[in-house]
């Protein structure tokens, strides 16, 4: 198989990202978004909030890895931040998706890409911490717009969203919480009256 034959096997490949239907509903809550518009809409909050990155924080890569960091849900399936599910039986179906999806690719591109991969979910560089915030806070956003949307679904509290979502904000991207947490306090106060 020539490098160009395993350039578009990959991209093809990575199209049926666009069949992986997630918990979170659209801004106008008329369905649920998939993943692929998921990570399109996240490489769009990187660049639009790249003034909420700290010290350190390369957009570019960030934007890299949110464009690549659900193609493992091709196989591994999206797994909703909100339901209970065995934490290291998902990392071992997205390591084995991972190697398979990046595998298609020629080697040169295959280890790059992998590694933007597992830097993002390793989330230890400053670049990663803020394209994880970014992951955890597109779809708080959504589900603000849509009036609760999978929050609605999943019997979410605002304590679940603080535990679940907001620690990961908060560490890449403090003023992003800020602003996510006082929003999640006032839809949940008018749902109490």
């Amino acid at each position: 198989m020539s490098r160009l034959d395993q350039q578009i096997a990959f991209l093809n490949e990575a199209d049926k990202l666009k069949s992986i239907t997630r918990a979170t509903t659209l801004a106008d809550g008329s369905r649920a978004e998939n993943s692929a518009e998921h990570s399109w809409h996240l490489t769009l909050y990187a660049l639009v909030l790249a003034d909420q990155a700290g010290p350190g924080v390369d957009i570019n890569r960030v934007v890299r890895m949110l464009i690549l960091h659900d193609l493992v849900e091709i196989d591994a399936g999206d797994n909703p931040i909100f339901e209970d599910v065995d934490a290291a039986a998902v990392a071992a179906q997205e390591q084995a998706a991972a190697d398979r999806i990046y595998g298609l690719l020629p080697a040169d591109i295959a280890a790059e890409l992998r590694a933007i991969w597992e830097e993002f979910e390793a989330a230890e560089t400053p670049t990663a911490q803020f394209a994880k915030a970014l992951d955890r806070f597109q779809p708080p956003m959504l589900n603000l717009a849509s009036g609760g949307g999978s929050w609605t679904d999943y019997d979410v509290s605002e304590a679940m969203i603080a535990e679940r979502v907001g620690t990961k904000i908060a560490r890449g991207a403090p003023g992003l919480w800020d602003y996510a947490r006082q929003r999640i306090a006032a839809f949940f106060a008018a749902r109490s009256i």
